[in-house]
């Protein structure tokens, strides 16, 4: 379980407008995404936004869920510099003073380039320490009322080697195994009758495409299914998939070996929860559905109507592999100013639901196709999935306002000061600009937007009909 820590309501330390909670956040998301990308694991997030959790929120969480290990991530404050690590003060499992020690150091060897102070592995009585059942560390980075260290925690470069540091530390330190690789298997039909599958298998042979056909139980009743191939290549799958639809074969594709994380977990329900003697006098309002902008061609800028968790869901219905990038889209479209989650819509756009089917690849980490100006020119690369996101929001921001970037943020859009600053106020302005012809550019990525929201409606409004049944039901006993 990784612990941001603070959010909503308490913001940690702050210090000329800089709170703690937001770095804290930015370091837990690219740890989360660190340790699914390169091992076997399974990540909880106690938050994946900016909400408040109680300190005795946070332990019974991880201790309800039982997981192996509790890492908190903070920075610090107090006129001091430099990192430092933490364990409980009171008992402790015996090897715990020995797993400080691994991730400790693998950190404070990833950040050694930029000078940092190593603080020491010490020992403290804090409550996300002493409550948790599990092994626990709390980690504290830099000290957010330090210039020096601010600009650190600013820089994506120094985040990523924080991120590194503790990813690897945790592996070497729990021996997380290396991350199971994604399987591409390109599906080229699906048939009750096995005679229709041998048909298909010499279709495909008569066009030079070796396949096989393997069976599956699906409601007690055995279906055949015609693979043409399997790829760890994403790219190399999908073009075989264009090819069979090109010889009009209903193709697909199935992912295998996939780790994906597991959402934040909502507070555990006590055990023994006494029944109600008579009804309750007042039903709880349940939480209403996100409402729709005043019209469909809305700003540039402006704040987000979706939550991160809702665009994942949305790009995962269509590429279940695809990465969880919606709380960046919607923290970083806060600092901007910029709809992050009409911003996340246009990524969807450009990366075809981040399947990378066009001229950038998945490793560019590119989410806007920013520098891809024809064939041959593949366009920018970024450094990490946060760095990508900046600089997509930063290439918008350039295009929809003449002020300068956000005080301490640093330019990472290599054609931020190629684009004509301010010409694009709403998202239909983009036509003709940011995709030449484009005419319909803008339309087609708040056509995206907009089936997200009605789909994020709609959820909200079964969970309040389920809400509202659940209470009859207790009503009624």
């Amino acid at each position: 379980m990784i612990d941001p820590g603070h959010g909503g309501s308490d913001p940690g330390a702050s210090y000329k407008g800089h709170e703690e909670k937001y770095y804290n956040l930015l370091i837990a998301l690219g740890l989360r995404d660190f340790l699914l990308k390169h091992y076997q694991v399974n990540v909880i997030m106690t938050r994946e936004s900016d909400r408040e959790l109680s300190l005795e929120e946070r332990s019974r969480l991880a201790n309800a869920r039982g997981v192996d290990f509790f890492l908190s991530i903070h920075h610090n404050a107090g006129g001091g510099t430099g990192f430092e690590s933490y364990i409980y003060d009171g008992k402790v499992s015996n090897d715990m003073v020995s797993l400080q020690a691994t991730i400790h150091n693998e950190i404070v060897s990833s950040i050694s380039k930029y000078s940092v102070v190593d603080r020491g592995k010490k020992r403290a009585n804090f409550h996300v320490l002493r409550e948790t059942t599990m092994n626990a560390l709390l980690v504290e980075i830099l000290f957010i009322d330090r210039d020096t260290d601010v600009a650190l925690m600013q820089s994506a470069a120094f985040r990523s080697d924080v991120v590194s540091g503790l990813g690897k530390g945790l592996a070497k330190a729990l021996v997380l195994p290396d991350a199971q690789k994604a399987v591409f298997k390109v599906i080229a039909g699906s048939f009750g009758d096995r005679k229709n599958a041998e048909e298909r298998v010499e279709e495909l042979s008569r066009r030079k495409i070796d396949s096989f056909i393997t069976s599956f139980l699906l409601d007690g009743k055995t279906y055949f299914r015609v693979q043409a191939g399997a790829f760890a290549d994403r790219q190399n799958a999908e073009n075989l998939v264009q090819t069979l639809k090109g010889y009009k074969i209903d193709a697909f594709l199935v992912v295998e070996g996939a780790v994906s994380s597991i959402p934040p977990v909502s507070q555990p329900k006590p055990t023994n929860t006494p029944k109600p003697t008579s009804p309750p006098t007042s039903t709880p309002k349940p939480t209403p559905p996100p409402q729709a902008p005043s019209k469909p061609g809305y700003s540039i800028l402006g704040e987000s109507v979706l939550k991160g968790h809702q665009l994942d869901e949305f790009a995962r219905k269509v590429n279940p592999v695809a990465p969880l990038l919606g709380t960046y889209y919607i923290a970083l479209g806060k600092l901007y100013g910029i709809r992050g989650d009409v911003a996340f819509a246009q990524a969807l756009h450009e990366t075809n639901f981040f399947r990378f089917t066009g001229q950038v690849k998945a490793s560019q980490n590119n989410y806007a196709g920013i520098g891809t100006t024809g064939p041959g020119v593949d366009g920018a690369q970024f450094m990490s999935a946060e760095e990508g996101v900046h600089a997509h929001l930063q290439h918008l921001f350039a295009y929809t306002t003449t002020s300068p970037l956000p005080s301490g943020i640093q330019l990472v859009d290599p054609r931020f000061n190629l684009v004509k600053r301010g010409i694009a106020r709403d998202w239909i302005d983009l036509n003709g600009k940011w995709a030449v012809p484009g005419t319909t550019y803008g339309q087609m990525v708040l056509a995206l937007h907009e089936r997200n929201l009605s789909d994020s409606i709609a959820s909200a409004k079964a969970q309040i009909l389920l809400m509202e049944d659940a209470m009859k039901q207790l009503t009624i006993k």
